[in-house]
């Protein structure tokens, strides 16, 4: 990989007039490198599909299957179709430029570099993955102080990712054996978890679409659509991932290194754009398919088939039960499992969702540190030689980790409170970045490579979703419904 960067850098041309440089430093000229096969560029997508496992998988989709059953699901697959077409729109970006989304958007207008840090920071200071971790650790040991098992667990997340040489290689690793877990809980789940007089109320929850059942927490839903996938700013990782991971463009540009035992590599985070001859432009169309199938096979695949098995297993187990508040419903469901197929079972679900809160937060804080320390470089310390996106990244990280410590102190631990806040401000956030993508890839990139109609029309679709949900959940807040 670095005999690949150190070649994919000995051409530099002169500037790319045809990327905006109103905002900040011009792009220049270097040619696009040969693009790879499938199974060496496969990554990206697993990383951002495992870390959205812990949120509307493993907890939202089924609290609300759980609570109004199976007729839903339309929302859960058009969530995750919408959530595919918003990473390989990223994708599309980073492989052209080099550059991250987010900067991208600040191309279009500085001041957004600030607007996506609060709207990355704000929604994760309530660290409701890392208590759940703890929450159903609990269930596992018999009892337990939560608090700390949450601080132990964040301790372990600071430490790993600001001592991994390459952040993204730990990333990469780590999310594909937690992914790999969870692959095989739905697999034998499917097989054995779920009754089967079920399927038939599974397969009418997917084409029941636009019908919403009475009873259905508005804030909660808004919240579970937002996360059929990576929920909020999560998505746009695929943006820096494949950046990392050096493709396309994104060769160019050097990766986040440990300041502590990596070395960090020299270059800048503002990117470069291909000269668009037919050697090029070959080249593009490669890497543009092999994104789209690693996204597709990785990303979107896997997401809606662990919503669904997650949704039915919850609704063949506790639907329509008193279960409780908060996570009381995953303590009954595994108790049903137990009963129904083993207490083998039960230990097995809450193991699997104590690794899937625990890769959500692991990716969560990944992304908090990569999109702050990528903004703040990009745009208000870009001359400054001591603070390179490594450090920032190191200290966005370790400032977080303060700030959690201190909510959790402060007694606010429900974690399907936090993460209903997690998923609400998610949802706004989706919303306006889906317009600005829009604006980007179809207004900002030339035309060899920007969005085409049938993706503007979809990603349209997209704005028009989560304005939609964003609208009603205000309402709902507000007392509209009378609720």
């Amino acid at each position: 990989m670095d005999e690949i960067r150190e070649r994919a850098g000995e051409r530099e041309e002169s500037f790319a007039p045809e990327i905006s440089s109103k905002h900040l430093p011009p792009v220049t000229y270097r040619d696009l490198p040969e693009p790879r096969p499938f199974w060496k560029i496969v990554g990206p997508g697993v990383i951002v599909a495992a870390g959205g496992i812990g949120s509307g998988e493993y907890i939202l989709w089924p609290a609300i299957s759980q609570q109004v059953g199976l007729g839903l699901l339309w929302a859960a697959l058009f969530g995750s179709i919408i959530m595919f077409f918003i990473a390989t729109e990223c994708a599309r970006y980073t492989l052209a430029t080099g550059e991250t989304i987010i900067t991208g958007f600040s191309r279009l207008w500085k001041p957004w570099w600030i607007g996506f840090i609060l709207m990355a920071v704000i929604p994760n200071l309530w660290p409701g993955y890392a208590t759940g971790t703890g929450t159903i650790l609990t269930f596992i040991l018999g009892g337990g102080d939560v608090i700390l098992i949450t601080v132990l667990a964040l301790i372990s997340i600071v430490l790993s990712l600001t001592l991994s040489p390459v952040v993204y290689q730990f990333m990469e690793k780590a999310e594909a054996v937690m992914m790999a877990i969870m692959l095989l809980f739905i697999i034998v789940a499917a097989f054995i978890g779920i009754r089967a007089d079920v399927w038939g109320d599974f397969a009418r929850g997917f084409v029941s679409v636009g019908r919403i059942p009475e009873g259905t927490d508005i804030p909660l839903l808004a919240g579970a659509v937002a996360f059929a996938g990576a929920g909020g700013t999560g998505v746009l990782m695929v943006s820096n991932y494949l950046r990392d991971k050096g493709l396309g463009m994104g060769i160019h540009i050097p990766r986040i290194i440990s300041p502590i035992t990596g070395e960090e590599e020299p270059g800048s985070n503002i990117g470069h754009f291909f000269p668009q001859n037919e050697e090029n432009m070959s080249r593009w169309k490669g890497w543009w398919r092999v994104a789209n199938q690693e996204q597709f096979w990785t990303f979107f695949l896997f997401t809606i088939a662990t919503i669904a098995i997650m949704s039915a297993l919850a609704y063949s187990t506790v639907f329509g039960q008193n279960v409780g508040e908060e996570f009381d419903f995953i303590r009954a469901e595994g108790e049903v499992l137990g009963e129904v197929v083993g207490p083998w079972f039960t230990n097995f679900f809450w193991f699997t969702g104590i690794i899937a809160l625990f890769s959500t937060n692991l990716a969560v804080w990944d992304m908090v540190g990569r999109i702050s320390a990528d903004s703040l470089k990009a745009n208000w310390l870009l001359e400054n030689r001591f603070w390179t996106e490594s450090r920032l990244y190191a200290a966005v990280i370790t400032l977080l980790f303060v700030f959690s410590v201190g909510v959790l102190l402060s007694g606010l631990d429900e974690p399907l409170v936090l993460l209903t806040i997690v998923s609400v401000l998610s949802g706004i956030t989706s919303f306006i970045y889906c317009m600005l993508i829009i604006q980007l890839n179809r207004f900002s990139l030339p035309g060899s490579v920007k969005m085409g109609n049938v993706r503007l029309a979809i990603m349209s679709i997209a704005v028009l979703f989560y304005g939609f949900f964003f609208a009603i959940t205000v309402l709902d807040l507000l007392g509209v419904f009378g609720g």
